[in-house]
């Protein structure tokens, strides 16, 4: 009975046999798979969690908010040009409100008034104690119900505190802790002093939920009433604006507040803007353009250690080619086609290189539980897109560097082979 092909099952059986029955050798020959697959889901775990943290963060902040400066908001520093523009003022707000039917609600933000600011110094002291980390702004009443900020004890500041210009504090938990570090809650109507003068804690706030590398930024504020913070700070002008838009009209939102800006500021068609808008989705574009350039390092070094591994993998296929050169001229003798011959070497080396993305893979998610138990503020999450293309590139790399020894072994003549020792 003449042998026309083999089935596929039976290839793959003859095909995992030969890879299990060189195991050191296997081993050796998927070692740059193991390594690329590793470098790309490690790092992609990496990046999911620093960008899920990132999207946390901006949306327990609020979807529904434009935030408005007059520098660029991004992760570089101001430019000399940004840095004479004109800030931002209490019309602007004004206007905003009035004349943008999209907008909801808005509050006014002096943000930072101790940093850059020779005349503030915003470390508070109590009983000896120092807390110098803190991000000192003023607010207006409605920026917790804007920023969903949740208060742990006491309460937020009031329009009486605003208008009346009371020194008057809400302080963030890791304020708390480290000024009142047995009873956190304790806080509420206790005096410190800062910048010289004394200041009443009435509130202090619920730790966020979201964080980035173990912080949230809102966890180190300081906030204190808006004109509070006019009168301890008179020379800081700098004001952000954070408007609240109708659910649905964000974008209406944001044309109708650059209009507005832009008319404002008397820029004429064709100028650009002198302030920036900001939504929680640009926030989350401009992180994604810095992971972006990671990501792609990651990919060229995952690529390097692939085209090693696939080298390999080729290689070693020729050398098994040469050895089982008899092997080949038996089959063909019993009526093996070429194609059967391609598909069994194509198999050897697609479960070969399998094999080593099933390692790599396994390797990669105890490594990104490692990170996470050493460093619980370093997020990593593997994402299961990440292990889906891990699988199917290295069986792609098995395929692509397993088409040359296969045809080679298509090729061979069977009375040579059978003649060969």
């Amino acid at each position: 009975m003449r042998l026309t092909t083999s089935l596929p099952r039976e290839v793959l059986l003859m095909a995992m046999d030969s890879v299990l029955s060189h195991k050191f050798r296997s081993a050796l020959t998927v070692l740059g798979i193991v390594v690329g697959i590793i470098t790309a889901i490690v790092v992609a775990s990496l990046l999911t969690g620093m960008r899920n943290s990132i999207v946390s963060i901006v949306e327990e902040y609020g979807s529904n908010n434009i935030e408005i400066y007059h520098l660029s908001s991004g992760f570089d520093e101001p430019s000399r040009d940004e840095r004479n523009r004109k800030p931002l003022t209490d019309a602007d707000a004004e206007a905003i409100l009035a004349q943008s039917a999209s907008v909801t609600d808005l509050t006014k933000v002096a943000p930072n008034i101790g940093s850059f600011n020779g005349n503030f110094n915003d470390n508070l002291v109590y009983e000896g104690k120092n807390y110098r980390w803190a991000l000192t702004d003023g607010v207006e009443p409605n920026y917790a119900h804007l920023s969903n900020l949740v208060l742990r004890a006491g309460r937020f500041i009031t329009e009486a505190d605003n208008v009346q210009r009371r020194n008057v504090l809400v302080i963030g938990v890791n304020c708390a802790e480290a000024l009142f570090p047995d009873h956190e809650e304790d806080a509420v109507g206790r005096v410190v002093r800062m910048n010289g003068q004394t200041w009443e804690i009435i509130g202090v706030i619920e730790k966020r939920k979201a964080a980035f590398l173990g912080e949230n930024p809102e966890d180190r504020k300081v906030l204190m009433p808006f004109r509070t913070a006019r009168k301890a700070a008179p020379e800081r002008e700098e004001l952000r604006i954070i408007a609240q838009t109708k659910p649905g009209e964000l974008s209406l939102a944001v044309d109708d507040v650059e209009s507005i800006m832009r008319k404002r500021r008397g820029l004429k068609v064709g100028d650009a803007d002198n302030f920036d808008i900001q939504t929680a989705e640009e926030m989350i574009a401009q992180f994604d353009g810095i992971i972006g350039g990671v990501g792609i390092a990651a990919i060229a070094i995952s690529c390097l250690g692939l085209l090693v591994g696939g080298i390999g993998v080729m290689n070693i296929m020729l050398v098994s080619v040469t050895e089982r050169t008899k092997e080949i001229g038996i089959r063909k003798a019993l009526g093996a086609t070429r194609s059967a011959i391609v598909l069994q070497f194509l198999l050897e080396a697609m479960t070969l290189t399998f094999f080593g993305g099933i390692i790599g893979i396994v390797l990669a998610i105890g490594i990104s539980t490692l990170i996470v138990l050493a460093i619980p503020s370093l997020p990593a999450q593997v994402p299961l897109w990440a292990i889906i293309t891990g699988i199917s590139t290295s069986i792609g790399v098995g395929l692509i560097f397993g088409v040359l020894p296969a045809r080679k072994a298509a090729k061979l003549d069977p009375i040579e082979c059978l003649r060969y020792e």
